[in-house]
């Protein structure tokens, strides 16, 4: 593992390992050869525990390869924090809090417009098209729609900027295929920089970042609270 994904992990213990995934990396990928978050931190699991397992030579044995459960996901183009459990007991844990309740996962975005009210709750039902890679909002009995819900809150408003532009936070309560993305765009909101929804011709990256997360630890229940500083300017670039 390189010394940049290494200052990439934010927190580690024998139970987790939370990570701020940049822009660009996926966080899991099918294709071989592609450096993903979970190929990374399985390379950074791998080379501590055949550094504590030398032996008497200064020999490793040989590598095996680490366990690792991813819990959550960010979409490639997103900044952000995520949570790996390293055993299965963690695993189980998390993903119980992640379809449960206590799991909070919060996103910072800049959206086209001034949303009306500031702050309120969306809740729409999604469909996914593989083909695309895409998801849109449909009616409830589409088949396989699922429900999508989230909080938003407006944090700033550049009026100075044509059109305005807002700064929003927004709290995730369902997991959905692009779900801040699509809903947002639904709503006449869209994210700057989404290419999918708000338009090819958009030249800026996405401004979407997972800065804040919570959760109980997996093993004592600690209450773990996580956050990166602002990812985007006081002036915004368009």
């Amino acid at each position: 593992m390189t010394q940049t994904t290494l200052s990439h992990i934010i927190y580690e213990d024998p139970h987790i390992i939370v990570c701020r995934k940049p822009a660009g990396i996926p966080t899991q990928s099918r294709r071989i050869g592609t450096q993903d978050m979970v190929s990374l931190l399985k390379n950074h699991l791998a080379d501590a525990s055949a550094h504590k397992t030398k032996n008497a030579e200064g020999k490793s044995p040989l590598r095996k390869e680490p366990y690792l459960a991813v819990i959550h996901r960010l979409d490639q183009p997103v900044e952000g924090l995520l949570v790996f459990a390293k055993t299965p007991a963690a695993a189980r844990d998390l993903s119980g809090q992640l379809t449960g309740s206590g799991f909070g996962k919060y996103y910072l975005a800049m959206v086209n417009g001034i949303p009306s009210p500031p702050e309120g709750n969306l809740e729409d039902h999604l469909v996914k098209d593989g083909r695309t890679n895409t998801s849109r909002v449909c009616t409830s009995d589409t088949p396989g729609a699922k429900l999508a819900r989230l909080h938003y809150r407006t944090v700033r408003i550049y009026e100075d900027l044509r059109p305005p532009v807002s700064l929003i936070e927004i709290r995730l309560d369902t997991g959905r295929h692009h779900q801040i993305r699509v809903q947002m765009a639904h709503h006449g909101f869209p994210l700057i920089g989404d290419r999918k929804y708000n338009g090819p011709e958009c030249s800026a990256s996405l401004k979407l970042c997972a800065y804040h997360l919570e959760f109980r630890h997996p093993v004592d229940g600690k209450p773990m609270n996580f956050e990166l500083p602002s990812p985007f300017r006081e002036e915004v670039s368009r």
